[in-house]
């Protein structure tokens, strides 16, 4: 059985939230949630897909919880929720982040963030894509001068245009 994992990224804050988040995705996966594990370490997370609310009854430890809508914009969080509780229902959820304690607080993750999450393969394939489309759009600020200057360096082009520019 071959288990995906998410990476998870705040897209407001610009940070990493859980690079191996596995999804609960089914009627199974979902009524197990955590139960039984000893831990999370500090880079795992469950994300239970559908819900608007969870459970943490035999869960030997307390969690995080980030609740998002359909687009993945976060409505709700609870920092450190205990143990064998209920956590409250949010209606307008259509999924909630089970992670370690601690991930809202260093993330500052607070309700209105926009998260990203893709599975690992394609993390690294949306970051160059949006670094490239970000140098293209700063070349392009700078009226296309920066192509023109650099172009005209390594021509040797640079004093020629200088001199015809200012008549000396």
């Amino acid at each position: 059985m071959n288990i995906r994992t998410y990476c998870v990224y705040n897209q407001t804050r610009e940070c990493f939230l859980s690079l191996g988040v596995t999804a609960a995705d089914t009627t199974f996966a979902r009524l197990r949630g955590l139960i039984g594990r000893l831990k999370l370490r500090i880079d795992e997370g469950l994300w239970v897909v559908p819900s608007c609310g969870i459970h943490t009854m035999g869960v030997l430890f307390p969690l995080d919880l980030i609740y998002l809508d359909e687009s993945h914009k976060v409505i709700h969080v609870l920092e450190h929720f205990p143990r064998f509780r209920v956590a409250p229902l949010r209606t307008q959820a259509s999924s909630v982040l089970e992670l370690p304690t601690h991930t809202i607080y260093s993330s500052q993750t607070q309700p209105g963030d926009q998260l990203l999450i893709c599975a690992v393969e394609e993390i690294a394939n949306r970051f160059n894509r949006e670094s490239v489309t970000r140098h293209k759009n700063q070349s392009q600020e700078a009226g296309g001068d920066l192509v023109y200057r650099s172009a005209a360096k390594d021509s040797g082009f640079t004093k020629q245009r200088t001199e015809e520019t200012t008549g000396h």
